[in-house]
């Protein structure tokens, strides 16, 4: 039986290597005026607005949480997240429910916009600003023709990709 894993460190083509890398598909959607996009292959679903319990001392981008069938799900302002003002949630409003790992996460943005198909050499590396806490949110940039889509990066955006969780979320995040 063989095994699709690879270790770290062992040898392994990059996607730049690969002969024909395959597309990877985004959800795309909106805050604001901008367009961002999440791997399709972590959403789990998407669904309207609903009212969350508050978690007290939770930050202010945590909206609350949310039970989604039996699972207690935080639900992340994705505004607030990224420095924006918060939200004040209307019906008109959309929460992505997104896996990574162990957790599952809402994400409240304003509108779902798109699922594109995205060549892995076609995704830029977001340009050094000297910023390194916004940077670090986003995967890469996707310019297309008539827009261009920020990849969100997951991990990150919830507080474990850089092996520490975001602020007061470790409880509310790892009881999802």
């Amino acid at each position: 039986m063989s095994d699709n894993f690879n270790a770290p460190g062992s040898s392994r083509p990059s996607a730049a290597s690969a002969p024909s890398a395959a597309p990877q598909q985004f959800i795309t959607f909106k805050l604001d005026t901008a367009e961002y996009g999440v791997d399709i292959m972590a959403v789990r679903e998407i669904k309207g607005w609903s009212e969350t319990t508050a978690i007290p001392n939770s930050p202010r981008f945590i909206s609350g949480v949310i039970n989604l069938r039996g699972i207690i799900v935080p639900i992340m302002d994705l505004r607030a997240r990224f420095g924006m003002e918060p939200v004040q949630p209307t019906s008109m409003h959309v929460v992505i429910i997104i896996n990574t790992g162990q957790r599952t996460t809402g994400l409240l943005v304003d509108a779902v916009s798109d699922i594109i198909s995205v060549a892995p050499d076609a995704i830029r590396a977001i340009p050094d600003m000297g910023v390194d806490t916004r940077e670090k949110l986003l995967a890469g940039l996707v310019p297309l023709p008539d827009r261009m889509v920020s990849l969100v990066s997951l991990d990150f955006v919830i507080g474990v990709g850089d092996g520490r969780p975001v602020a007061c979320t470790d409880t509310i995040l790892s009881a999802a």
